[in-house]
């Protein structure tokens, strides 16, 4: 009788030993690390084991500040976009007339460009040809300069666009490796994923008292000290920014834009986010939009950039739907890309629904409008209430410092840890301000990420919260956080 999984001592073929092991693993996946889902977060679930389990803590649920999904922390779903769904999965309903007459002629448009005219077939590679349409409109109204929908691919979500891309890359020029510029802190699929492929992080930091801007000197000065060990071919740029929620000005990505095209690197647009803009003053632009806007030679610069069905005010994080826009690539590296999408068959086809709801939303006098636009607006009017809510909080508090969130979904505020605090956490064996993450989850049932896992100047202290929390459990937080704080301090002081 064979040996049950895990219990056997041997591999195939009688060798007696495992053909992957922690010694001859790919040493790039040993390297990658991905801190909001890294070991807070492994602990945050193990505690809500425990209190189902009848645990005794100081709090009676965790408050998952972790991550940016929406809907998991209460968010309801848009209505338009969730009739949609409903009526591609079971095309019954269309018939029925349960749902307002676009939703019905937007479910039959995207049913009859699938093959089969069902969406549980595989679609083209790139993704459906109407839905990439609907993308390239969507860009047109808001940059007003044409779109190709050629140049439009639909993807699992942001992060697999952004993979694809990162790929090309994936070569040594001269005995030297492909360096990729990352702004600290940054989002950590883009340290893991250099990792994963073997290229180079070469890292700036953004410009904390300057409310996180992007200088263009810091960006020289990162360059110069790696050209003489890499390569480096592309710019990422968050904006607006993920963990630190700025909104760059215009003249701020003219700036970006001409340092690109003098030093021949690809931009990396990660505009994601662009639904959400709060402050005052703040407003989003595309780099693309710019681009053109500027004329020659920067309107014919390499750009690539990326949106989501996951954040906005949508916040369909499951679905898994999202999208790139390729500018100026050179037509054979494109054909090569495109080859290799398909080699991953089609993004799921309830992610490109989402995305032609997304892209190409009710329009005013459509019988869904009204619903829609009021779904939206509360969405994003709550996200403004709690952006001011988060960071006047943290201001409040003793040693701490929070810049406004002008946009995204997060605050990345600064504090001061006692010395005290300090040596206990290298006694543990952990960064100080992972060290003081993990005592806030003990103590409190808050799952924050340390500002170690996003990167930043060494010698500050931050960490990663989401601002998602629905009012009341966000107040309850921040309150939560306050008195835990000033405990922490008077311990280690």
């Amino acid at each position: 009788m064979s040996s049950r999984c895990g219990k056997s001592g041997g591999g195939g073929g009688g060798g007696g030993g495992k053909a992957v092991t922690l010694q001859n693993l790919n040493p790039n996946i040993i390297k990658l690390e991905y801190a909001v889902r890294g070991p807070l977060v492994i602990r945050a679930a193990a505690i809500e084991k425990e209190l189902q389990s009848g645990a005794q803590k100081p709090f009676k649920k965790v408050i998952r500040a972790n991550i940016g999904d929406a809907h998991a922390m209460g968010q309801e779903p848009i209505t338009f976009i969730r009739q949609v769904l409903a009526c591609v999965v079971l095309p019954e309903l269309i018939s029925k007339d349960l749902f307002p007459e676009d939703v019905q002629q937007r479910a039959c448009d995207i049913l009859s460009s699938c093959g089969g005219k069902s969406i549980g077939s595989y679609t083209v590679s790139h993704g459906i040809e109407l839905i990439r349409k609907h993308a390239a409109e969507y860009i047109e109204r808001r940059d007003g300069h044409k779109a190709n929908w050629e140049d439009i691919v639909l993807t699992a979500g942001a992060s697999s666009a952004i993979k694809y891309v990162l790929q090309l890359f994936c070569n040594n020029i001269g005995g030297k490796p492909s360096g990729i510029m990352i702004p600290i802190p940054q989002y950590p699929l883009y340290s893991a994923s250099l990792a994963e492929f073997g290229l180079e992080p070469v890292r700036y930091y953004l410009d904390e008292d300057k409310n996180w801007a992007l200088d263009v000197k810091e960006l020289e000065r990162s360059l110069n000290e790696a050209k003489s060990k890499v390569n480096v071919r592309a710019l990422v740029v968050i904006n607006p920014g993920n963990p630190t929620g700025q909104v760059l000005t215009r003249e701020n990505i003219e700036e970006l834009i001409k340092f690109s095209h003098t030093h021949n690197l690809l931009i990396f647009a990660d505009e994601v986010y662009q639904d959400n803009v709060y402050a005052d003053g703040s407003k989003f632009f595309s780099f693309k939009k710019v681009m053109k806007e500027m004329g020659s030679p920067y309107d014919k610069h390499e750009l690539a950039s990326f949106m989501s069905v996951s954040k906005g005010y949508m916040g369909e994080c499951g679905l898994r739907g999202g999208w790139m826009e390729l500018c100026n690539i050179d037509p054979e590296v494109q054909a090569n890309m495109y080859k290799a999408i398909s080699a991953m068959l089609c993004p799921t086809t309830l992610g490109q629904t989402a995305v032609s709801c997304v892209a190409k939303p009710p329009k005013e006098g459509d019988p869904s409008y009204e619903q829609w636009k009021q779904e939206k607006d509360a969405v994003l009017g709550s996200l403004n209430k709690r952006a001011k809510m988060i960071a006047e909080t943290f201001n409040k508090m003793e040693g701490f410092k929070c810049n406004i969130v002008q946009g995204a979904m997060y605050a990345f505020p600064r504090f001061e840890l006692p010395p005290k605090a300090v040596e206990a956490a290298k006694s543990d064996g952990k960064p100080p301000d992972t060290f003081y993450a993990f005592q806030l989850l003990e103590n409190t049932g808050i799952c924050v990420i340390s500002g170690s896992g996003f990167g930043q100047r060494p010698g500050t202290y931050h960490f990663r919260t989401t601002i998602l929390p629905q009012p009341d459990l966000l107040q309850e937080m921040l309150d939560s956080f306050r008195k835990f704080h000033s405990e922490f301090t008077k311990k280690y002081s």
